[in-house]
């Protein structure tokens, strides 16, 4: 099965060897997605709402270039460094998915760079090639 790498305009450099998004059968997967600025800086340090829409901003821009939208996601995997920010990334979140939810999983974990409160990997489903 053929595989199309999927890198948004004016993506930056990533920080270890993967690709914002990869589209195979009609399937498109959203690397781990960090609230980073082209350089790999943390943006919005102790913001977890503004990092959670920056984090959710780029994945739809990685969809939107696989010729998709939000409304094609189909699975969230959702990771937070600490609970007390879960409120927080829910509400943005539910911007982002305002009608029929995808379904999801949230963990606490460790990010690769500190002041990361939020992380997402996304998969949506936009159709046959």
């Amino acid at each position: 099965m053929p595989k199309e790498i999927i890198v948004p305009a004016g993506s930056g450099k990533p920080l270890a060897p993967y690709s914002p998004g990869t589209k195979a059968d009609g399937v498109v997967y959203v690397s781990g997605t960090l609230p980073f600025d082209k350089n790999n800086n943390v943006v919005h340090l102790d913001d977890p709402k503004a990092q959670t829409r920056h984090v959710l901003e780029i994945i739809k821009s990685v969809i939107e270039t696989a010729g998709g939208t939000m409304d094609d996601v189909t699975m969230n995997h959702i990771f937070v460094t600490d609970w007390a920010h879960y409120g927080a990334v829910n509400e943005v979140y539910a911007e982002y998915f305002p009608g029929d939810k995808p379904a999801r999983y949230c963990v606490q974990v460790g990010l690769v760079k500190p002041g990361a409160l939020v992380e997402i990997a996304t998969v949506a489903h936009i159709g046959k090639p």
